[in-house]
C-alpha cells in the first residue's frame, strides 16, 4: 500500500532526464512511483516503465502507471472521471478531490485527496482542501488516503501526516528540484518523526 513519500511523475517538469530523476529520487527513499506521461504513446510509456521498474524493484519499491492500463504490471492509479468499477488488480488507487469522489470508491486499495495546497501542476481543481479538508476527507474515506497538491515543504509535509494522511504524493518538489535526491531526502525526512523509520 502507497505510503510514506509517493513520487508522481513529469518529464515536461523534470530538470533531467526522468529515469535519471526517478533513480535520484529513490536514492533519496522514495518507494512508490506513479508513472503518469500519459501524452506518450502506448509503446514509449510501457518503455518507460519498463525502465522505472528495475530501479524500484532494486529497493523493494513499486511502480504505480497512472490509468487504467498497467503496461505490463499490476498497479494503477485511477482519475476521478473512471473506469467504475476499477478493473481487478494487485493495487488500484484513484484520485479523489471531494466527498462525492470519495463516496464512489469501492474496491480500490487507496487514494489520492487533492489538491491540499495551491498547485501549478493541476490548477483548475477548485480551491484548496487545506489541511482542515483534507482531515475531514481522510476520516470519511474507506480506505488509506495520500494527500497530494502543492506539497512542496518539509512543514507541509508533516501537516498533511498529521491530519490523518499515510503519506503524501508530491510532482514539482522533486522533478522541478536541481537535486531530486536531496529534495526526495528532505521531504521524506519530515515524516520520520511522525510515521517513524519504515517511512
Amino acid at each position: 500500500m502507497p505510503s510514506g513519500l509517493v513520487l508522481l511523475t513529469d518529464r515536461w517538469q523534470a530538470r533531467r532526464p526522468l529515469v535519471d530523476v526517478v533513480a535520484a529520487a529513490v536514492a533519496g527513499g522514495v518507494r512508490w512511483v506513479v508513472l503518469r506521461e500519459k501524452d506518450l504513446p502506448r509503446a514509449e510509456r510501457a518503455a518507460l516503465a519498463a525502465d522505472l521498474r528495475p530501479i524500484l524493484a532494486g529497493v523493494g519499491g513499486t511502480l504505480v502507471v497512472a490509468g487504467p492500463d498497467p503496461l505490463g504490471g499490476d498497479a494503477v492509479h485511477l482519475p476521478s472521471a473512471g473506469p467504475y468499477p476499477p478493473p481487478r488488480l494487485g493495487l488500484v488507487g484513484r484520485s479523489c478531490h471531494d466527498a462525492t469522489e470519495l463516496a464512489r470508491v469501492s474496491t480500490e486499495d487507496y487514494v489520492t485527496l487533492s489538491p491540499v495546497y495551491p498547485t501549478r501542476t493541476k490548477p483548475g481543481y477548485g480551491p484548496p482542501l487545506g489541511t482542515d479538508g483534507l482531515a475531514a476527507l481522510v476520516a470519511s474515506s474507506p480506505v488509506p488516503a495520500l494527500a497530494l497538491g502543492g506539497i512542496e515543504t518539509p512543514d507541509q509535509v508533516a501537516a498533511c501526516v498529521t491530519a490523518g494522511a499515510v503519506g503524501v504524493a508530491v510532482l514539482g518538489a522533486v522533478m522541478r528540484a536541481d537535486d531530486a535526491r536531496e529534495a526526495a531526502t528532505t521531504l521524506g525526512a519530515a515524516l520520520t518523526p511522525i510515521m517513524g523509520e519504515d517511512t
